[in-house]
C-alpha cells in the first residue's frame, strides 16, 4: 500500500558521482513519515522516469531534494517529482488505513495546513 508521499517536490539538484539515492530534506521526510534507507520511487514529472532508490537525510528546513548517483541521470534542477513510500499491511489494515500526503511549495516547504495527516501505523518487515 502507499505509506506516504511527498507530492511536487522541486530538484534542487544532481550529484552523478554519488553512489546512489535520493537525499531530502530531513522536515519532510518527518512529515512524511519517510525513514533514512527506506525504498522510494521517484516519478519526474517533467520527462516521465521512474526510479526505484532509497533515501538519504538532508539537513531540516533546507529545501534539498537531489538526485545522486545513476538516478541523477532521471532529472535536472527544477523538475517536479513524487517520491512514494510504500507499506505492507493486512487486508483488515489496509481498508482503514489513509497514506499522509504532503503538499510542497516551490521552495519544497511543507504546506502545513494542506497535509491530511495520515494515521499512524506500525509497517511489517
Amino acid at each position: 500500500m502507499l505509506k506516504s508521499k511527498i507530492h511536487r517536490a522541486r530538484l534542487t539538484g544532481t550529484e552523478l558521482e554519488y553512489e546512489g539515492s535520493i537525499t531530502i530534506d530531513a522536515a519532510l521526510m518527518h512529515a512524511a513519515d519517510m525513514l533514512p534507507g527506506e525504498q522510494v520511487h521517484v516519478l519526474n514529472l517533467n520527462n516521465g522516469s521512474r526510479v526505484v532508490t532509497y533515501v538519504i537525510e538532508a539537513p531540516a528546513n533546507s529545501g534539498t531534494v537531489l538526485l545522486n548517483g545513476p538516478a541523477a541521470r532521471m532529472g535536472q534542477v527544477g523538475d517536479l517529482v513524487i517520491i512514494l513510500s510504500y507499506c505492507e499491511l493486512s487486508d483488515e489494515e489496509a481498508r482503514s488505513f489513509r497514506p499522509r500526503v504532503v503538499q510542497v511549495d516551490d521552495r519544497n516547504a511543507w504546506r502545513q495546513n494542506e497535509n491530511p495527516a495520515g494515521q499512524r501505523h506500525e509497517t511489517k518487515t
